[in-house]
């Protein structure tokens, strides 16, 4: 399953360190379906072929972007490029 990396996990005064993303899969619609990707490891890969992996740690919002923390910081060239579960 492949989603796309939509921005760093923020709040209005406060973002947080670059290892935590949001992201969005194509087939996730709800909080529900959001759900059951919990845990679930995630690989990034670089164009360099360079991969950073991650892992889903809980649902964001109501229609289906998830958080996940990967094991140190994406670049921000990262952020709307694909994405795998493993």
């Amino acid at each position: 399953m492949e989603g796309v990396i939509i921005d760093y996990r923020g709040s209005h005064k406060t973002q947080h360190p670059m290892n935590q993303m949001i992201i969005k899969f194509d087939s996730i619609d709800s909080k529900e379906q959001a759900g059951s990707l919990l845990k679930k490891a995630i690989v990034w890969t670089s164009p360099a072929g360079k991969e950073i992996n991650g892992i889903i740690l809980k649902e964001h919002g109501n229609k289906g972007a998830v958080r996940v923390k990967f094991e140190k910081g994406l670049p921000g060239q990262a952020i709307g490029t694909r994405i795998k579960i493993k």
